[in-house]
């Protein structure tokens, strides 16, 4: 089978390939999950329940009024809050979903042993189960900071990984004119160092998020109007502080706090530089719709933090801003994959 009989045979196919139904329907579960993990951190339920995997002994979570008090009874530490209860299982059924759909996926790339993507679907199982591990730490040593940080880029990282697994099951090689090819061979590493700051400002996200840094800077532009206001930058990034009793609202003292957001902002001012640089370049490369694309998403991602550092952290707007964060990671990755996999028009196939 030639070349370009054999890109036609695997348009027709992808989409009857149950593995790519399934890689596609789990990145949307997986986004899912993402955004009520970050609903369930935002609106502090995430110790709602504070014993794993159930909810105070249930299977779902007490309702009933002699349940809350055998609740109660059995947890005096932890009296149940029904606000609470329900926000954290919820998210741990659609976790547990998620994770029944890896282990489907897993096992027919197992069946299929050696096509595309059987490793990728391995690593992603790995890492859900991780996952899995990291959600029952998160409950067990009390919103621990670093457990919950970690989380949260799991979240991430089974997300991207499950999209770039769809992207690689529709796989379609696209031949473009040599310049152009050249000229987005050379935004690669670009556009890869984005990807890389975006990563690391999702992680400083969490890390915000974790110790309840994102009101430390009440004010924008400035916080507490200084430009550059007391900040304990060691304490605030340190990752070696012991494990507490209840990190529920924060252990950190305001100057820790202050260092966190300021240190996020920076993040966020590289992350947009970066971005539109890599927005520019694919422009003059002959890709508008993806420049436009990446200006559109990275514009709203920083409209929505500064609406949460203005308003006062909104549950809706804290929320969109992590689907935006995940929305502008998948983006850049989708770019790189694509960046990866043209070919110049003039190059003879075997």
């Amino acid at each position: 089978m030639d070349v370009e009989s054999d890109i036609t045979e695997l348009r027709k196919n992808y989409k009857k390939d149950w593995r790519f139904r399934l890689a596609l329907i789990g990145t949307g579960l997986a986004l899912v999950v993402v955004v009520l993990g970050a609903f369930t951190r935002l609106s502090h339920a995430g110790l709602g329940c504070p014993d794993w995997p159930g909810c105070y002994g249930h299977l779902m979570w007490p309702t009933a009024s002699h349940e809350i008090e055998a609740a109660n009874q059995a947890f005096p530490h932890a009296p149940v809050e029904t606000d609470k209860t329900w926000p954290e299982m919820v998210h741990r059924y659609f976790a547990g979903t998620l994770m029944l759909l890896v282990v489907g996926l897993t096992y027919l790339f197992w069946r299929r042993r050696g096509h595309r993507g059987f490793y990728q679907s391995h690593i992603l199982l790995s890492i859900i189960l991780m996952q899995a591990a990291f959600g029952m730490w998160t409950v067990t040593l009390k919103l621990w900071p670093q457990v919950v940080t970690a989380h949260l880029l799991g979240g991430m990282t089974t997300l991207a990984v499950l999209w770039m697994l769809a992207e690689r099951l529709r796989y379609r090689r696209r031949l473009i004119p040599p310049r152009e090819f050249t000229a987005l061979q050379k935004l690669r590493p670009l556009a890869v160092a984005a990807v890389v700051a975006v990563a690391l400002q999702i992680a400083l996200g969490g890390w915000t998020s974790s110790n309840y840094a994102a009101l430390a800077c009440p004010d924008f532009p400035t916080c507490h109007n200084q430009w550059w206001p007391a900040a304990d930058f060691s304490q605030g990034f340190n990752i070696a502080q012991q494990i507490g009793p209840n990190y529920l609202g924060g252990a950190l003292e305001s100057d820790a706090r202050t260092a966190i957001h300021i240190t996020h902002r920076i993040g966020a001012i590289i992350v947009s530089l970066l971005v539109c640089l890599v927005a520019l370049r694919a422009w003059q490369a002959g890709s508008p719709r993806w420049a436009q694309g990446l200006l559109a998403v990275l514009g709203l991602q920083v409209a929505l933090g500064v609406a949460n550092v203005m308003l006062s952290l909104p549950l809706p707007i804290a929320v969109a801003h992590n689907a935006g964060a995940a929305l502008l990671l998948l983006s850049l990755l989708t770019f790189c994959y694509r960046i990866n996999t043209v070919q110049p028009a003039i190059k003879n196939y075997p």
